[in-house]
């Protein structure tokens, strides 16, 4: 009987990897990306609340991103600061945490409002890329539970997948930045280009024209001489 639960469970932690697999390689925005897993991770663990927290690294403070909870009051909660708490403290030491009895931690924070959820056991596990620290998956349950190794590898394995969708989302992000900047650079040389040569001014008095009629008319520098070229273009028609 025990083996064949053990299959099951096996088969069900299979399928919830497969789905986060999929949906890490899908167009999904990162905001659904974690949600999804936190919802898997929580069904397949039969876990009370499941979430996901990010370090906020100019705060140096951890707040709850995505979970599966409807509990107003947790997620609602205050950020962590590092070290504070269990989740602060495994982002701080980058290991994994496992609390029998959370209301008998003194490191746990928040005792109330996992009295009103009724939270009993915690794995606490961090969320890294190449050794450094990006947050981190929490994982209650209702009922007091010893985690086993089999268990904490599987969800370092999730945590791990979590950690990949994070940076590659940040990495999309400063990817389109950088592209950004280089059209905005582009759009503004073209742009005193046009003017140093309509205006007869200097490429600093182009610059500066540029710039004070974006801040005048709150727009910016990129919008401007995009308005400036079209304008040009449309003249050469």
């Amino acid at each position: 009987m025990q083996r064949d639960e053990n299959i099951e469970s096996a088969k069900d932690i299979i399928e919830a990897l497969s789905k986060i697999g999929h949906a890490i390689t899908s167009d999904l925005y990162l905001e659904d990306i974690l949600k999804l897993i936190v919802t898997v991770t929580a069904e397949v663990m039969n876990s009370k609340i499941c979430s996901i927290m990010l370090l906020d690294d100019r705060k140096n403070e951890l707040t709850i991103k995505a979970t599966q909870s409807m509990s107003k009051d947790y997620i609602n909660k205050n950020p962590l600061k590092l070290g504070e708490g269990i989740a602060g403290k495994v982002a701080l030491e980058n290991k994994p945490i496992a609390v029998y009895n959370i209301m008998d931690n003194d490191d746990y924070k928040n005792k109330d409002i996992a009295k009103k959820e009724n939270l009993s056991s915690m794995l606490c596990l961090p969320l890294h890329v190449k050794g450094k620290v990006i947050g981190v998956l929490n994982l209650y349950t209702s009922e007091p539970h010893n985690f086993s190794d089999y268990e904490i590898n599987i969800l370092s394995t999730v945590a791990d997948a979590a950690s990949i969708v994070i940076e590659n989302s940040k990495l999309i992000v400063e990817t389109n930045l950088i592209r950004e900047e280089l059209e905005s650079r582009k759009s503004i040389e073209r742009a005193k280009g046009i003017l140093m040569s309509e205006l007869n001014l200097t490429e600093e008095e182009a610059f500066k024209k540029i710039q004070r009629f974006a801040m005048n008319n709150r727009k910016t520098m990129r919008e401007v001489s995009e308005a400036i070229i079209m304008s040009h273009d449309m003249k050469n028609i």
